[in-house]
């Protein structure tokens, strides 16, 4: 089981400002920052539910390539108002909401590319 995950981002006020909107129909909330002074170097958010902060990002050297990262909701309005929420802070479509049969019958997903062209998901596995 993973406990946490974490990336670094370009330009961190806008990350940050970019999963604040995109992760609130999920009910993920910015819950712990540090500053560069707090560190040693890097700032880091911290993103999760439940007072637990399980997805991070960061100032510091990015990864060669893009991240995807699939968040779990808890119906597929909560896909709808992700994917509207995240195109509205600044993502760029990457997969409107849908049906996606072929991982199975009641996947129920859709991608956003985040401002640093990471695809990011949320996914129901709930049938309608």
């Amino acid at each position: 089981m993973i406990d946490h995950v974490g990336f670094a981002v370009t330009d961190f006020n806008k990350a940050k400002t970019f999963y604040k909107q995109a992760l609130a129909p999920l009910s993920i909330s910015l819950l712990r920052e540090f500053s560069g002074a707090d560190t040693g170097g890097e700032a880091h958010a911290g993103f999760g539910a439940d007072g637990k902060p399980f997805f991070w990002i960061g100032t510091g050297k990015r990864a060669a390539t893009s991240v995807h990262v699939a968040f779990r909701a808890r119906s597929r309005a909560e896909v709808d108002a992700f994917y509207k929420a995240a195109i509205v802070a600044g993502g760029t479509d990457n997969g409107e909401p849908g049906v996606r049969e072929h991982y199975h019958a009641d996947y129920y997903g859709a991608f956003v590319l985040d401002p640093d062209g990471n695809n990011i998901e949320a996914v129901c596995h709930r049938p309608e």
